[in-house]
């Protein structure tokens, strides 16, 4: 049995997670616990730097908290202003107790009405809500779902960093490093 810590009781990111780990240990069977950790990061991080490292403070955090497990999972979503755009990612970090990957969501850029919100100091999904006339959905189908009537959905995006971020998991002898 594997047992995973996931720094986030957010159901999106938690099936994410679930969804990553079984497409790339399909033998396994899984066990999902969630923890509340902070980011040490701002509420929405603003550069693709701060939101990596959100990302890993998450996972830090969760492995302090919840020591008893064999992966800990931290998510951290940010915005970055290009020239007049902003784009909206995320991070997704994967650590055991030998080896840390990371992986990163495809980036796609924000409507005007929505990037404005975020630039005047409000959260993506806050922005989302009020823009697009939604509750709470950041714990549904986001920005992405909500830009792609679905096609892309939040849980979509996020599992496939989490598999990109589980390369070195899957590839040990490849990426371990000697100590």
């Amino acid at each position: 049995m594997i047992t995973l810590v996931v720094a986030s009781h957010n159901p999106v990111k938690v099936q994410a997670v679930l969804h990553g780990f079984r497409r790339m240990f399909p033998l396994a069977v899984i066990n999902v616990n969630m923890v509340s950790v902070p980011s040490g990061v701002r509420p929405q991080p603003l550069s693709d730097e701060e939101a990596l490292l959100g990302a890993m403070n998450r996972t830090q955090n969760a492995m302090t908290s919840t020591p008893d497990a064999d992966y800990w999972i931290g998510i951290e979503g940010g915005v970055q202003n290009t020239d007049s755009e902003m784009m909206s990612f995320s991070w997704v970090v994967v650590r055991s107790r030998k080896e840390v990957g990371r992986g990163r969501t495809g980036a796609f850029f924000l409507p005007h009405a929505v990037a404005d919100l975020v630039r005047q100091g409000r959260e993506l999904g806050e922005a989302d809500d009020i823009v697009f006339h939604r509750s709470n959905s950041k714990q549904d189908n986001g920005a992405v779902g909500l830009l792609t009537d679905n096609v892309i959905d939040r849980a979509q995006l996020y599992e496939q960093a989490v598999i990109l971020a589980l390369i070195p998991f899957k590839n040990e002898t490849l990426y371990l490093r000697e100590k």
